[in-house]
């Protein structure tokens, strides 16, 4: 437990000073880009995304899940196998991205180097993704943390630097944005596969045993599938969102440059300004999942019950107190991005979508732990549904609009959240308000 909450507490830290520089790298963007081009880029954002999490094939989840379950002497059989099925997985997708991309017409109208430097994400991704999984099973929250930072601290340094000192026209700058993201994407690859290395000479100096490598990829794909699965639907769902968001709002009067420059200030602003905490919520995922996964594989449910306790009075903590700053402030924070009132009433009309949110990574990591990343797949799925039903009827008409939209996303996300929770307190034997039902052990 001690480990659990050390990396929370390091995760957390380090992830601040990070979402500290989002927020910087966000304010670039808008003041370079401006609120069109700034639309742009949040519209093909999750197409980049969906793209890495395909590359990523959810072995950071599947690797950190198995190696906190298995003793130390499997480890090195367990990533042999691993890297293997990374080599011949990469390649595939690689050959499949290069056939497909410039059939996307989701990257028409953009530079067309975009397309390509988008493919060389799959290498990268692909393979920091075993270093990663490794990491996180190994409860070594540090590495983690560090290439999180580093991340974020290349792509503001590079933003900085190349509008600093040259100037763009409006396509270029773009470019030069997605270009930036990616690099940043490249160094964290190079630090991790150092830091793997490194690590791996240690492993291949003790004893080891093998596993059967049926059992090994087995156990992999077991989480993997459904966990890519699970956050295929969500990535390609966050995909298509912007243009289901924009088709409504022009159904509903607005031009398509309106509707897009409307979009911009509520993903690049609002939602950038009410995700800023969400950093706690991701530390708390990163280290639920290996945490979680020990403690049940051991049927220790009184730790688990623990565990589920400590992680919803921080969430309330925090997250009452981060959206009643939001709420108040509006105007001050989102006059650092543009000088729009706009954006300052998406901001405060997003509460509950911000509030809710921040529960909703925390129980996915117990989830995915607990081995129900079936149920959650189904959460997703019908919150979502709801969430885009909601959004079409409202945000199509003419007296809602935005207002619509936002009711729509609020809806999904308390959807979701209520449904994980639900699910997780009877799994763990708790009840809703956090009250144990069964003993330290019980049968799965």
């Amino acid at each position: 437990m001690a480990i659990y909450y050390k990396g929370i507490i390091f995760l957390a830290a380090t992830a601040f000073l990070g979402e500290g520089i989002e927020i910087l790298v966000n304010m670039i963007l808008a003041r370079e880009l401006g609120s069109h081009g700034l639309g742009l880029y949040m519209t093909i954002l999750p197409t980049i995304f969906l793209i890495a999490l395909l590359a990523s094939f959810e072995l950071p989840v599947s690797i950190s899940k198995f190696i906190a379950e298995r003793e130390d002497r499997y480890h090195r059989n367990i990533l042999h196998h691993a890297i293997t099925v990374t080599i011949t997985f990469t390649v595939i997708l690689l050959l499949v991205g290069a056939a497909l991309l410039p059939f996307i017409s989701v990257f028409n109208g953009y530079h067309p180097y975009i397309r390509w430097l988008v493919l060389l994400l799959i290498p990268v991704i692909s393979f920091t993704s075993v270093a990663r999984g490794y990491f996180m099973g190994r409860q070594q929250m540090g590495k983690i943390a560090v290439s999180n930072f580093l991340r974020k601290m290349v792509q503001l340094a590079g933003l900085f630097v190349l509008f600093r000192f040259f100037d763009f026209d409006s396509e270029s700058s773009l470019l030069v944005s997605i270009s930036v993201l990616i690099a940043s994407e490249i160094v964290v690859f190079l630090y991790l596969i150092l830091m793997f290395i490194v690590q791996f000479q240690t492993i291949r100096r003790q004893p080891f045993s093998n596993l059967n490598r049926k059992i090994v990829r087995k156990n992999l794909m077991a989480v993997s599938i459904p966990t890519t699965g699970m956050r295929l639907f969500s990535a390609l769902t966050g995909a298509i969102q912007p243009f289901i968001i924009k088709a409504a709002l022009v159904h509903a009067g607005l031009t398509g440059t309106i509707a897009t420059e409307q979009f911009g200030m509520l993903m690049g602003v609002a939602m950038s300004i009410g995700f800023f905490p969400a950093f706690i919520a991701h530390s708390l995922l990163i280290v639920l999942i290996p945490a979680v996964s020990k403690t049940y594989s051991e049927r220790d449910y009184v730790s688990l019950q623990k565990m589920l306790q400590q992680s919803m009075l921080l969430t309330v903590g925090y997250g009452v107190a981060a959206v009643t700053i939001f709420y108040i402030f509006a105007p001050q924070l989102t006059s650092l991005f543009f000088k729009s009132s706009t954006s300052a009433v998406y901001l405060q009309l997003l509460w509950p979508f911000f509030l809710f949110h921040y529960f909703v990574m925390p129980l996915q990591g117990f989830m995915i732990g607990l081995d129900m990343i079936k149920e959650a797949f189904f959460h997703i799925i019908w919150s979502t549904v709801i969430s885009f039903g909601i959004v079409l009827w409202l945000g199509s008409m003419p007296e809602w609009r935005m207002n619509g939209v936002i009711i729509g996303m609020n809806t999904g996300t308390v959807l979701l959240t209520l449904m994980h929770y639900v699910t997780v307190c009877k799994k763990i034997g708790v009840t809703v308000f956090l009250k144990g039902l069964y003993p330290k052990t019980m049968e799965r």
